[in-house]
């Protein structure tokens, strides 16, 4: 099964990053966030990625074209014109780059790498977000529904504290960053049929897939939603970065599961 994967849009709310690179190379732990979303998804299987490019996209392009060489150990003889490689840590991954538009939204981007997925059952995420996600469950989750989307909701923690207190001000609870009130977002990691492309009829390149098409596929009753419990985090800023480096650092980064 595919992996298509969305990595090229601007970042603008992590400008202090993204002026020189394209925010799914932003990296964690000396690797591009766009790696670790890709380790998820191989650490089950899965390693036939779809990328769908835009803003910045040589930087993703060389990043996999140099892939080999630049993880591994090598003897370059000039005078033979003769590269010896010795050691080489290699990924699985199977990689189609596709130039999807600098400006194209999320729904155009998908419109237009149909070709690479043909009429199969695929997968679909944000290259800005990570997780714990079981891709198997999520799969099996999505067969047993039998429809053609299926998200993964999440639930993220509140940004203030949450205070109870008496008439007289003494505080009998206090919770710090409690999760969201009850409310589920989507938070990415799609599983989809390809009769969702019935959809995307038409000019989608100003059309944001998480509203349009996705409304209208709610609409008629074909979207379900996989709730996961554990843990998820997307890089929308530079302190959202900044959280991820400080896991990765200190060996608690809950999305390698590889």
């Amino acid at each position: 099964m595919k992996v298509v994967i969305f990595a090229g849009g601007l970042g603008t709310r992590l400008m202090e990053e993204t002026e020189a690179r394209p925010k799914p190379m932003v990296e964690i732990g000396g690797k591009p966030i766009l790696w670790h979303i890709m380790k998820i998804y191989s650490h089950y299987g899965f390693n036939d990625f779809v990328i769908c490019l835009g803003y910045k996209q040589a930087f993703i392009k060389e990043f996999f074209i140099n892939y080999y060489y630049n993880n591994s150990d090598i003897t370059i003889d000039l005078e033979r014109n003769q590269t010896e490689v010795h050691l080489s840590s290699q990924e699985k991954f199977k990689v189609t780059l596709v130039d999807t538009g600098v400006n194209t939204n999320t729904a155009g981007r998908l419109k237009r790498v149909q070709k690479y997925i043909g009429n199969s059952r695929f997968m679909l995420t944000y290259g800005d977000g990570v997780s714990d996600i079981n891709i198997p469950q999520l799969i099996q989750f999505h067969e047993e529904k039998g429809r053609l989307v299926t998200l993964t909701s999440i639930q993220v923690p509140g940004k203030f504290g949450n205070i109870e207190s008496d008439n007289n001000g003494l505080v009998t609870q206090f919770v710090e960053k409690p999760q969201g009130d009850g409310v589920w977002i989507n938070g990415g990691f799609f599983v989809l049929e390809p009769e969702v492309f019935n959809y995307l009829d038409g000019n989608m390149d100003d059309i944001q897939w998480e509203k349009k098409p996705l409304i209208a596929i709610a609409n008629d009753g074909q979207l379900v939603s996989f709730k996961h419990h554990g843990f998820w985090k997307c890089m929308d800023a530079l302190r959202d970065k900044i959280e991820l480096e400080e896991l990765w650092n200190s060996g608690k980064a809950e999305w390698k599961v590889w």
